[in-house]
């Protein structure tokens, strides 16, 4: 069965760090603005639940049809947002957690601008392998 995913890391600004479709469903170009609509709608309910709770994973925050919104939120309030169609809330938190390892090596790196883009292809590259093994 084809899965729908779509993974951005959004920075404490609300301006989106990095964005893949990582799912194995085929692409279409509306539907890839579909789901930005849909992950930008949900920032605000992660704003709320996020001064709320002490967890990082706050599991599954919004949902539009058969998507659902999970995220992560790390310490220094970036927002790691994922839409998809699974059910494997295990796998999620720990493609997660593996991710925010990743965008900590990225962030000790001394000549990336917090809060810029992430353009690595070595950074793309593990999230789609990620991505793969968890979702």
């Amino acid at each position: 069965m084809a899965s729908t995913a779509c993974f951005v890391i959004v920075s404490k600004n609300d301006i989106p760090i990095y964005e893949a479709e990582v799912g194995s469903a085929p692409k279409r170009e509306d539907q890839a603005y579909q789901h930005q609509f849909i992950l930008h709608a949900a920032l605000d309910v992660v704003q709320d639940l996020a001064w709320a709770t002490s967890t990082m994973f706050l599991k599954s925050v919004d949902r539009f049809d058969d998507l659902v919104v999970s995220v992560y939120v790390t310490a220094g309030h970036t927002r790691f947002m994922l839409l998809h169609d699974s059910r494997s809330e295990d796998g999620i938190k720990s493609f997660f957690q593996e991710v925010h390892e990743l965008y900590i090596k990225i962030f000790l790196n001394p000549l990336y601008l917090p809060g810029s883009r992430i353009t690595s292809s070595h950074f793309d590259t593990k999230v789609r392998a990620l991505a793969r093994k968890y979702l």
